[in-house]
């Protein structure tokens, strides 16, 4: 069972994003995606976890089914939380699970600031405090310069050569369901990728200083007070395996899973990840009782 959800952001944008699951269910969960990903994403774990829980899974702005903003300026993480609470809000949803992919993950970190009483737990989907340069340049390098595709084998053969190294199992089926939940198709039968470039703007490349590194350990010092669960690529580029155990050892009541054939950043259907949200979510549920 799923239904669309729309709502409007502060600054007066529609934005959009999907319920998977019954309403009544003993736990929700809000997915965030990635830079460049939709609410789509999540779409292949939440068949594996079954429907025992609800899911809403985000477009944010300027990606899928939202809204692209006029100044490029309010694509930045701080208004993507806003954003989310705004969500929370306009479905009067007083305590969720936070489950977030890369970008998704800082706006769980971000949102642990600003709303700590809402949020009964964490996922962390590889993504840590000081994201590796070697990911962010990798991801700068295929997201600014947005392709247009005749069909979609041409837009699943692209996304095979720049994600292969993170999904280092998957076949050409994979790839085609892959291109389908990350592209779109225009009026014109052309086919390109779901998000605004305008989103790109404010990526940066520039080597964080020790003010910005310090203020990052702070965010995720956030995060102590409620159970974390923290999933890693084996291969991933953007959380060094060195940060992923030290985020693990900053925070007592975490735990940290290595998927094995994933780089940056697993899907979340994959056996082990799904094992370790499956308990994660089993043991939430618990203490919500």
């Amino acid at each position: 069972m799923s239904s669309d959800i729309y709502y409007t952001s502060a600054d007066g944008l529609t934005l959009y994003a999907r319920a998977y699951g019954r309403p009544d269910a003993p736990l929700t969960a809000l997915c965030m995606h990635g830079l460049t990903r939709n609410h789509k994403d999540f779409e292949p774990m939440i068949a594996q976890l079954g429907d025992r829980y609800r899911y809403i899974s985000v477009d944010v702005r300027g990606r899928g089914q939202s809204d692209r903003a006029d100044d490029s300026a309010l694509y930045n993480p701080l208004q993507y939380a806003d954003d989310m609470i705004a969500l929370l809000n306009h479905l009067s949803l007083q305590r969720v699970v936070l489950i977030g992919t890369s970008m998704g993950g800082l706006m769980s970190m971000l949102l642990m600031d600003k709303i700590p009483e809402r949020i009964v737990g964490i996922v962390l989907n590889d993504i840590g405090p000081i994201p590796d340069q070697t990911g962010l340049k990798r991801i700068s390098e295929y997201a600014t310069n947005i392709p247009v595709f005749d069909d979609w084998d041409a837009a699943a053969k692209k996304v095979a050569d720049t994600q292969s190294v993170a999904y280092q199992n998957y076949t050409e089926a994979n790839w085609i369901e892959f291109a389908q939940r990350t592209c779109r198709q225009r009026e014109d039968g052309k086919i390109m990728p779901d998000y605004d470039p305008k989103i790109m703007d404010a990526f940066s490349l520039t080597s964080p200083d020790w003010k910005m590194r310090f203020g990052m350990w702070r965010l995720y010092g956030k995060l102590k007070s409620r159970p974390l669960l923290i999933l890693r690529g084996e291969h991933s580029d953007i959380l060094t395996s060195r940060m992923a155990n030290r985020m693990h050892k900053r925070h007592r009541d975490s735990r940290l899973v290595n998927i094995p054939e994933r780089g940056h950043a697993p899907m979340l259907d994959e056996p082990i990840a799904i094992d370790a949200l499956a308990t994660f979510l089993g043991r939430l549920e618990g203490m919500s009782a």
